[in-house]
């Protein structure tokens, strides 16, 4: 192979193994080949703050199925993407972030913006290394690639020196081996699973994104109606089961073990699959499940498997292959549900309809059949499952991991990747000033999402927290604090939009939703609504 520079040689790889976007915020360190990429196929898509980058990535990799690649400037960088880097890690994004730095032969000087990044980003990726040898650039990028991409997928860096980059080497450029991790539960297992979950009279469902990353709705559908069981959603971010099936129970939450325990304690059959249990900020430390209740677990994540709470069965499988066995051996017969299905937020809000709920009902009969919805609207989202339930794969993302802030960015990574889609992000007025600007980033690359701010003039999300812990410490309840409130003084939202280059207009009355609605479809480009919320 002939020689040529590290920083020439990268992008030879990144073309093998089918990359075609850099995210990324420039910075000096990485002079060197963020120049040379000129010289090859691959569109650079700047933002203005590194966790949008982040958060572009996370959507793009989300709705391309792919892997996506992010530059991070040095340690400062990094650190500004950590929050979205954490949320990629949750999520199982398969992320490939490279992040620069001044050189190996700096490393005593402890000089300026010097700093350990793989110890900085260890916690909040799957794997994290340096290059230090010019002759293994290309090696350790494709090592990156393999692990973001096999499951549990996820985030993970490489740190490269400019004066690695700078030197000559002569690693080939090959596509990365891709691993096929479809492997079927043994017959016995199988075996074992069924009869478990047969015997029980109340059985229960607890699905999450591996059955989305695995293709397995269609099999986990015939294993629900087969058992007649209640599917709940647990760290279930995209569409892995139909939320209109009259089986779908509805979303266990991720704030307080309560909720769930209400849930699972009458079942005595559980199934677990794509998921860990439970993905809450204040999970219960007991188990919340009967203590006969049988418990099956399948992931293709052996960690996640009788993490926090023992299980009967534990089957490292891919949730497809299992799905499919565990149908084949529960055979055709289906059975009544076990016990009421958890009561569905189906209808439309009664009494006077909220400006939310005439905004989504109206997208609904107005928006595109193929509508990709990115979905951050958290206290104000009721109303889009009730008019836009999730219902096929790869048109519903929703938030997931903890961090603010993945509305703005995730459409406009879901576009970038799916461009013959209609794609719509909805975020709330304080998520959505984590990464607004990267609606400065939309009007730059021309990438036509429109974009909804749910306007409640503060963090409602919090209210409704500090109300629980209110009722839990016997505490009367009281003005919230005025930290939670956002309208002193008011942001313009649609002025800080015009600011970045990206249209918009607010919707204050019921009576101006239609033409907005009609606006933001009617503009070729990206768009904004305001929209005031209860």
């Amino acid at each position: 192979m002939r020689a040529r520079p590290g920083k020439a040689a990268i992008f030879e790889q990144f073309a093998a193994d089918g990359i075609t976007y850099m995210f990324g915020n420039p910075g000096t360190v990485e002079q060197g080949f963020l120049d040379e990429s000129r010289n090859h196929r691959l569109t650079y898509v700047p933002t203005l703050h590194e966790g949008a980058a982040v958060g572009i990535a996370d959507g793009y990799a989300r709705a391309a199925r792919r892997p996506a690649l992010v530059q991070l400037h040095s340690g400062v960088g990094l650190g500004n993407g950590i929050g979205m880097l954490y949320q990629a890690k949750r999520g199982g994004s398969p992320l490939v972030v490279v992040a620069g730095e001044a050189g190996v032969r700096y490393d005593a000087m402890d000089a300026q913006m010097a700093a350990d990044l793989v110890a900085m980003a260890e916690p909040v990726v799957k794997y994290a290394t340096r290059v230090i040898d010019p002759a293994s650039t290309l090696r350790v990028l494709r090592r990156a690639v393999k692990m973001a991409m096999t499951p549990p997928r996820g985030p993970v860096l490489v740190v490269l020196p400019a004066d690695v980059l700078d030197e000559l080497t002569t690693e080939p450029a090959v596509p990365t081996s891709i691993l096929d991790t479809r492997v079927a539960p043994s017959a016995e297992a199988l075996r074992e699973a069924g009869r478990m979950l047969s015997a029980a009279r109340r059985p229960l469902i607890l699905m999450g994104d591996g059955v989305a990353t695995s293709d397995a709705q269609p099999e986990l559908t015939a294993v629900a109606e087969r058992l007649g069981a209640p599917v709940w959603g647990v760290n279930s971010s995209e569409v892995n089961f139909d939320t209109t099936h009259p089986l779908y129970g509805g979303q266990l939450g991720h704030m307080f073990g309560k909720d769930s325990a209400r849930v699972v304690g009458d079942a005595d059959g559980v199934l677990i699959v794509g998921t860990y249990v439970f993905p809450e900020v204040f999970p219960h430390l007991d188990s919340p499940f009967r203590s006969d209740a049988r418990i099956v677990h399948i992931d293709l994540d052996a960690y996640e498997i009788a993490k926090n709470f023992p299980v009967d069965l534990g089957i490292v499988a891919d949730p497809k292959a299992a799905l499919a066995g565990l149908a084949e051996t529960l055979g055709p017969r289906g059975r009544t549900p076990s016990g009421p299905v958890a009561a569905r937020d189906a209808a439309a809000a009664q009494g006077d309809e909220s400006l939310m709920e005439r905004f989504a009902r109206t997208l609904a009969a107005r928006g595109p059949a193929d509508l990709v919805v990115f979905d951050e609207a958290l206290t104000a989202g009721g109303p889009l499952a009730r008019h836009l339930p999730p219902r096929r794969p790869g048109h519903f993302f929703q938030t997931r991991g903890g961090s603010l802030g993945v509305g703005i960015p995730g459409a406009i990574g879901a576009k970038l990747a799916r461009p013959e889609l209609p794609v719509v992000g909805f975020t709330g007025d304080g998520g959505s000033m984590y990464t607004f600007q990267a609606l400065w980033t939309a009007a730059r690359q021309q990438v036509d999402a429109k974009f909804v701010i749910c306007n409640n003039g503060r963090y409602r999300l919090l209210d409704l927290n500090i109300e629980q812990y209110w009722r839990e410490q016997g505490i009367a309840p009281h003005a919230y604090p005025e930290a939670f409130d956002l309208t002193r003084p008011e942001i313009g939202f649609v002025e800080l939009a015009a600011a970045l280059g990206v249209p918009g207009r607010r919707v204050a009355k019921p009576d101006e939703v239609d033409a907005a609605v009609e606006a933001m479809w009617a503009h070729d480009g990206p768009y904004l609504i305001d929209l005031a919320v209860d």
